[in-house]
């Protein structure tokens, strides 16, 4: 979804570093689109991920793989 489509619909994109709750250890889902990801991408996943590191990284395995936004 676009930041404007985002915007319409009401909801905001926020930085990962902004985040309250970044710091904490990645979530379920994120770790297993990460792991869906970084094989498409012929990647391996980081260790012991944060909420935000996981985030920018699915950002950036999806700009790699062809899944951006």
């Amino acid at each position: 979804m676009t930041d404007q489509a985002n915007a319409e619909n009401g909801n905001t994109i926020k930085d990962p570093a902004d985040w309250t709750t970044g710091d904490e250890p990645v979530t379920g889902a994120q770790e297993s689109y990460l792991h869906t990801l970084a094989a498409e991408a012929h990647e391996d996943v980081p260790d012991e991920l944060t909420k935000a590191d996981a985030s920018r990284k699915i950002d950036e395995l999806q700009e790699k793989t062809g899944r951006g936004r």
